[in-house]
């Protein structure tokens, strides 16, 4: 379909097609299954602060409504094209049926470097994109959430904006918001927690104590960070980060509270040390115990993969690592791989208790929210072991094959209307 286009979305549609033959899915079943049902494109002027009206450009993509709304990440970056965002709703897809969720996939964002915005502009972008997705979204449509560039406050002006034109307040409209207008004590970390959470298991699944063990984070933005800060409360030893700006290396270890200082004061890595700096290019393949891309999507190419020093893969990011490389890692026994559908689920299972909550009116403590994410993911990394073990193939197809297929059962039980 070429209104689909792009590396990501190949990425996306080889993973498919490749689990799509494994569990025998007829060749007129595919294309129902893998194409979105809906994609929007909108144009969201704004007057910039010299005076001057500039156009950006966003996207909605929403997979499938068929277990519930749809549900995912809005994400501001430069370089945002359609087929990324379709392709991220796919992934969406096979994540919440994986853990269960009533929710089918959805993305969107802006093409804009929100690092370029104003305040007052990063509003204006902020609250033009969510007036033109009015007529697509809803709490029982298509529920929004943060993603790379955007953060609480843009979903609190996500919700004001909706709530406006309902003339009532929406609380439920997105999650991911402040907890002072209806969001969830521990949001904000869950999906950091919820890798180290998994990181966890797969240390004890292999027989390695996690204190001491030696991680690389690549990506220090929310994810990254409170993954790095939740494996060191574990007692392992940050040996390397990298953000856009810097990339820091030290084998007896960084201090993680200082990061995070840093970072708080300026927003990124730039200018935390000189007597530390490292190669970016070289980090992926520092020894360690635990690797985890938290950055972008196809980091980790054939040849990479090949020279990797990890024991646990975790893949914070959603596809880091491309086909190819997997097909490398398959070969790699020593090394195991957390899946991005499983290893990045937290924020999506605590988005859908935010939701739940909203709608309910009755808010959770956070020791309850903490207890029901760990034992989501728990049974997710469960059934990914089970059927990998059972099917005779790796983490990633297995997660995948879950997720499809609970996808694809709820499709068939329902039919094709009209």
């Amino acid at each position: 379909m070429p209104l689909y286009e792009g590396p990501v979305f190949a990425m996306a549609r080889t993973q498919f097609q490749a689990i799509a033959d494994h569990l025998n899915i007829a060749a007129d079943e595919r294309d129902r299954l893998l194409y979105p049902k809906r994609a929007v494109a909108v144009a969201c002027p704004i007057h910039r602060d010299d005076g001057r009206t500039e156009v950006f450009h966003g996207y909605r993509v929403q997979h499938h409504l068929t277990l519930g709304p749809t549900k995912g990440g809005t994400r501001y970056a430069p370089t945002l094209e359609l087929g990324e965002v379709a392709a991220l709703a796919i992934w969406m897809s096979w994540k919440c049926a994986l853990a269960g969720l009533p929710y089918g996939g959805a993305k969107g964002g802006v093409a804009v470097d929100p690092r370029a915005l104003s305040l007052r502009e990063l509003e204006a972008v902020s609250r033009r994109y969510m007036q033109e997705m009015i007529p697509f979204v809803g709490p029982y449509t298509d529920v929004m959430a943060p993603d790379m560039g955007t953060n609480e406050q843009v979903m609190a002006w996500f919700m004001d904006t909706y709530s406006m034109y309902q003339g009532k307040t929406v609380t439920e409209i997105v999650t991911g918001k402040p907890v002072a207008c209806g969001g969830t004590v521990g949001r904000r970390e869950a999906t950091g927690r919820g890798v180290a959470h998994l990181v966890g298991r797969a240390l004890d699944r292999i027989g390695l104590p996690p204190a001491g063990a030696r991680a690389i984070v690549q990506g220090f933005g929310n994810v990254g960070s409170v993954t790095a800060e939740a494996l060191a409360e574990r007692g392992m030893k940050l040996v390397g980060v990298s953000d856009h700006t810097a990339c820091y290396a030290d084998p007896r270890g960084l201090d993680v509270a200082a990061l995070l200082r840093h970072v708080g004061r300026h927003g990124v890595l730039a200018g935390f040390s000189t007597e530390l700096a490292a190669d970016p290019d070289t980090l992926l393949t520092l020894p360690c115990e635990v690797l985890v891309p938290a950055a972008m999507e196809r980091v980790i190419d054939a040849d990479l993969a090949g020279r990797l020093r990890c024991r646990v893969l975790a893949e914070a990011a959603n596809g880091p690592t491309m086909p190819e490389a997997d097909a490398v890692l398959a070969g790699r026994e020593e090394i195991f791989v957390l899946p991005d559908i499983l290893c990045n689920v937290g924020g999506v299972v605590v988005s859908y208790f935010e939701w739940v909550q909203d709608l309910q009116q009755f808010f959770w403590d956070e020791a309850e929210v903490a207890n029901r994410l760990n034992h989501v993911l728990d049974r997710a990394f469960a059934e990914v072991m089970a059927r990998a073990s059972q099917d005779g193939i790796a983490h990633r197809s297995a997660a995948l094959a879950i997720g499809v297929e609970r996808v694809r059962a709820a499709k068939q039980v329902r039919g094709l209307f009209p």
